[in-house]
């Protein structure tokens, strides 16, 4: 099996758990309690990966002696990006549109004021959400993108080549379509409507991952260096995406914070032993892949 045919693979598995996550708020109702702690699972992988993968291949990637510190900034750049467009678009809310306050304070037996759940939603509140969303899923795919390049560049097993991104983004692609189809149906829009708008929103990530991937070659620059950047740039962005789910519900919940904790940790945890999997990069030039790379 070719890395083309494991990104096709990886692709289509978001692909459908994306469809997925976008059906289920007509079909069910998620807990509030079960929501914050995958959200917390989820926040805590996203971390390790951009910890344990992102960041070593993008330094062990980037060419030169200044490899450090130019992950640093370009994980900077990401980081600050994705937090502009946060600010810019609100669109990371994972929390069920019907939860209130009142309902928090059933399940836990005290009221307290979450402060950042939508209100007053009108039948164009999904729009903002949906576009700063499918930046950020398209930044994902590029993520995914330029961690099969760095496998490719690495001669990683093939079954590990992007294996943590994937994981990542694989969990993480149905809150985002929840929140887009739950603002919708919130909204009053039909099934046909949400259902075209998910489907769209599901071949975001793999669209970046496969302009990405494809594309590198009709570039006219050092491939690791591209990779290298993109690395880091997706690192910041996993980064600020993992916090800004984070913070806010630990915060929020504090009569969770242990349940909450407990599934951070255990995401971390999870990307840590996926980076135990991969192998050593003692090649830090990759002279041969540059090479190749400027045949074309």
């Amino acid at each position: 099996m070719s890395t083309y045919a494991l990104l096709t693979i990886y692709s289509l598995a978001i692909i459908l758990v994306s469809l997925l996550g976008g059906w289920l708020p007509s079909r069910i109702r998620m807990t509030h309690t079960g929501t914050q702690v995958m959200m917390s699972f989820v926040a805590g992988l996203m971390l390790g990966v951009a910890c344990y993968h992102l960041l070593p291949h993008a330094i062990m990637t980037l060419p030169g002696e200044s490899r450090v510190d130019e992950a640093v900034w370009w994980m900077m750049m990401g980081l600050l990006l994705m937090f502009v467009l946060l600010r810019a678009f609100h669109f990371h809310q994972h929390s069920p549109i019907e939860q209130d306050s009142s309902d928090c304070q059933s399940e836990h037996g005290h009221d307290h004021d979450h402060g950042h759940g939508p209100s007053g939603v009108s039948a164009f509140s999904w729009t903002g959400v949906a576009l700063g969303l499918a930046l950020h899923t398209l930044i994902d795919g590029i993520a995914l993108g330029a961690a099969m390049q760095a496998g490719a560049l690495d001669n990683a097993p093939l079954g590990l080549v992007g294996l943590g991104v994937f994981a990542a983004i694989f969990l993480h692609k149905p809150l985002d379509s929840m929140s887009i189809t739950s603002l919708m149906i919130a909204g009053g829009w039909n099934a046909r409507s949400r259902l075209l708008v998910n489907l769209a929103f599901s071949v975001m990530c793999p669209l970046g991952a496969l302009l990405f991937f494809a594309g590198i070659e009709y570039i006219p620059v050092d491939a690791n260096w591209l990779v290298g950047i993109t690395l880091a740039f997706s690192a910041g962005v996993f980064i600020c995406i993992s916090l800004s789910d984070l913070l806010p519900e630990v915060q929020f919940h504090s009569h969770d914070r242990a349940r909450l904790t407990i599934a951070l940790l255990a995401g971390v945890i999870a990307a840590y032993g996926v980076g135990l999997m991969e192998p050593e990069h003692d090649d830090f030039s990759h002279s041969t892949a540059v090479e190749s790379h400027d045949r074309h």
